[in-house]
């Protein structure tokens, strides 16, 4: 008994040391001194006959054997770390725990308080935690297991995550009424091209978007004014201070604005949840999941590789975990 308890010991001082790439790290998360993460290591490593990390000063890397010590280990820990909330839910409750999600701000105003209400009704015991986070931030949360899932739009998907799409939307233009684009019947490209665009960011997805579509149209376009979030283009487009194009997810119907669909010119952006491969579902996380789609939480990991656009994967260099803008 004392021997498998200090294997579990073990194996989880690996599996936080990989997942965060520092003993350090590790040590912090299991609340135990640097020096016992690194004796609980080398203890494996010598079982085992294997070195799991190649160590580049504080920095350490998983080699080939950690890498398959990770995915038959990793499964193993968070099932035993899980396993009251499992034992509960398997009784039929889920009384308490947390869930952390991760999702940038567009997903957080426009898909999830509804579900996040029907859960938190269903379960007032369980502390709901929204990580509001976009780009490589909202990865490495996911890879350091610091959320249970994701929810966002990923144009490509890593070989060690998988994502299943729920809900799709329609590139549109937004223009203030009185603008002279909205008292046209079909506009194009062309039409738009002369006119001043405000967008978000530049390093996020969008802009590069309307880049590669403008460029494979070979039109010029001009960006007007740099606007973080949907809500201030909306507020400045209705301003009429320039057009924008955005995407149908943050459209609520009421708002005082031109709207008219791009299909023709742009894909449509699908949103939907992004799972760690290999990743222990707590029970509250497969409850909320089964909220947002019946069944999402038992479905099968597709296969590595996948990509959402992937006549595209080549030409958008972007960061695969996006936000609406």
């Amino acid at each position: 008994m004392k021997r498998n308890a200090n294997r579990l010991r073990q194996l989880r001082a690996f599996c936080h040391a990989a997942q965060s790439n520092s003993i350090s790290k590790a040590a912090e998360k299991l609340d135990i001194s640097q020096p016992s993460v690194s004796l609980q290591i080398q203890a494996l490593e010598k079982e085992l006959d294997q070195l799991l990390f190649e160590r580049r000063g504080p920095r350490i890397s998983l080699t080939p054997a950690g890498d398959t010590l990770l995915e038959l280990a990793q499964p193993l820990v968070e099932g035993m770390d899980k396993l009251p909330e499992a034992f509960r839910a398997r009784m039929g409750t889920v009384d308490s725990g947390y869930l952390d999600i991760a999702a940038g701000e567009s997903t957080l105003l426009y898909i999830l308080p509804e579900v996040t209400k029907r859960f938190c009704t269903r379960f007032p015991h369980v502390t709901v935690r929204l990580h509001n986070v976009t780009g490589h931030d909202g990865m490495a949360k996911l890879r350091a297991d610091e959320v249970d899932f994701a929810v966002g739009s990923m144009l490509d998907v890593p070989e060690d995550l998988t994502y299943h799409p729920i809900h799709d939307y329609t590139p549109t233009l937004i223009t203030a009424p009185e603008h002279p684009l909205a008292s046209r019947g079909d506009i194009s490209l062309e039409d738009i091209s002369p006119y001043g665009m405000i967008l978000p960011p530049r390093h996020l997805a969008t802009w590069r978007v309307v880049e590669l579509v403008f460029q494979q149209h070979n039109l010029p376009y001009q960006v007007q004014m740099e606007a973080g979030g949907w809500e201030v283009i909306k507020r400045y487009v209705a301003n009429n201070l320039g057009v924008s194009i955005v995407t149908s997810i943050c459209l609520q119907g009421d708002e005082n604005l031109f709207t008219y669909p791009l299909c023709n010119y742009f894909p449509k952006r699908t949103y939907g949840v992004i799972v760690r491969r290999g990743k222990f579902l707590t029970p509250q996380a497969r409850e909320f999941l089964d909220a947002m789609q019946p069944g999402l939480a038992d479905q099968r990991e597709p296969s590595p590789h996948h990509s959402l656009h992937p006549a595209r994967r080549g030409d958008l260099q972007v960061s695969p975990f996006v936000d609406a803008s």
